[in-house]
């Protein structure tokens, strides 16, 4: 069983989560879901950097909001580590064919997903317990989706790399937020942001 550090992963959700992988790498033959270059290391490259996501709220409830979803990561993941509770996972996501991909999961799988097909500034306001975005936008444009989309306490989770610390500063010069940097098990040189309390700087 591959090693997900923290993550209590079944033997049943392991077979989900196979699953899951070989879907992926068939329909990634004739649409772009995840790099050509990583397709070597779904399991461990995609699929745990999905995990810990899941990983960073205990207990998620209520509905968890993926923003530009693409392949399913994490949205995907999510929905299957949650499949035995009421967690509903919707994916915001323009692309029909990738919306098309990421509704046959939800049906192959039997997961609490639903599909918006729409750019995240036009669709209507999600109110979502809980956002994510994973390789979308600079954390500024983040903010911007997840003021539209989440509630007044809702958590945001998005995972960024080597330039974290830069998208930090640039999105604190329009954003006031609380932030908690969770270090990522998969990257030294990644981290996953936490954010609540977001809210546009006043300008005097």
């Amino acid at each position: 069983m591959p090693d997900f550090g923290d993550t209590n992963v079944s033997h049943e959700t392991l077979e989900y989560l196979a699953a899951y992988a070989r879907e992926l790498l068939k329909w990634n033959k004739r649409i772009n879901l995840v790099g050509r270059a990583t397709t070597d290391d779904v399991m461990s490259r995609h699929i745990d950097d999905s995990l810990q996501v899941y990983d960073a709220v205990e207990n998620p409830t209520g509905i968890w909001c993926d923003l530009g979803s693409g392949g399913g990561l994490p949205a995907i993941v999510v929905a299957i580590c949650a499949r035995e509770t009421a967690l509903e996972v919707v994916c915001v996501e323009s692309d029909t064919r990738k919306s098309a991909f990421l509704s046959h999961m939800a049906r192959l799988l039997d997961l609490n997903v639903r599909v918006i097909i729409g750019r995240i500034e036009a669709v209507d306001p999600i109110k979502a317990d809980i956002i994510s975005a994973r390789a979308l936008a600079p954390l500024e444009k983040l903010l911007t989706f997840a003021e539209r989309h989440a509630k007044p306490h809702g958590v945001c989770l998005f995972p960024k790399g080597e330039t974290l610390q830069s998208e930090i500063h640039r999105a604190s010069e329009e954003w006031q937020f609380s932030l908690e940097a969770i270090p990522s098990r998969t990257s030294s040189r990644s981290a996953i942001l936490k954010i609540t309390d977001i809210a546009r700087v006043e300008r005097t």
